[in-house]
């Protein structure tokens, strides 16, 4: 879940030193000397701390090495700049995916470009286009994905079919699911199309753990409801 106080990875206490050490930081991966991390030795640098939701998942994105999606979107999920709703999570999910892709395929001198092309597409869509335009932009963000790793363009053919029927598809999985909207459900419906259709191995169970955060919450009627919060 994520933690208002203390370590924003995993909540818990924050413990300090008198010697600083070099540690690793969660998001960006620099080396800093500090004397700060937490019990269970995370450490966040400030910049990273303080960025705003796109930067954070931008920075970790092109950082991370994790070919798991969900453990991807889970950590920048916990991220204090990332709320429970918002156009944020239309950028999350094309660049987690794209992260996954690049990692698998070992091409990481792609990743970076892609993902930052990811981020200026997710632009375009607005927040609210759930409700108001009648295609969720965490759907939108696996046609954003699709579209950047087959090079589609509006003249393309087989690309642009596979483009708008992961978009298809993900708007269908989210919409079986009726309203409200919730973007973390719509954001792992979304992640989870893409990853059947590309038949990516990611752990078998996931459980939401920011249920409280969200007065709409679907609860038991939701696959990834987390009763034991």
């Amino acid at each position: 879940m994520p933690h208002k106080t203390g370590c924003s990875v995993c909540g818990q206490d924050l413990v300090y030193s008198a010697e600083n050490e070099r540690l690793k930081c969660f998001y960006c991966k620099s080396i800093y000397s500090t004397n700060a991390k937490c019990m269970e030795g995370h450490y966040i640098c400030d910049l990273c701390h303080s960025l705003k939701a796109n930067d954070i998942i931008e920075k970790y994105c092109c950082s991370c090495l994790s070919t798991d999606p969900f453990d991807i979107a889970v950590a920048l999920m916990k991220h204090p700049a990332l709320k429970m709703h918002g156009p944020e999570h239309h950028f999350l999910v094309p660049a987690v995916l794209l992260t996954v892709y690049y990692n698998r395929e070992k091409d990481y001198s792609q990743k970076e470009a892609k993902i930052k092309q990811a981020r200026k597409r997710s632009k375009s869509v607005p927040g609210g286009s759930c409700g108001f335009h009648g295609a969720c932009g965490a759907a939108v963000g696996t046609g954003i994905f699709m579209s950047l790793i087959t090079d589609a363009t509006p003249l393309s053919k087989k690309e642009w079919k596979i483009s708008n029927r992961i978009t298809a598809d993900s708007l269908i999985a989210i919409a079986n699911y009726g309203g409200p909207r919730c973007c973390k459900r719509d954001t792992f419906l979304a992640l989870d199309t893409v990853v059947k259709h590309l038949n990516w191995q990611t752990k078998k169970t996931l459980h939401c753990d920011f249920s409280h955060l969200n007065k709409e919450c679907l609860k038991k009627a939701c696959l990834y409801y987390n009763d034991s919060l």
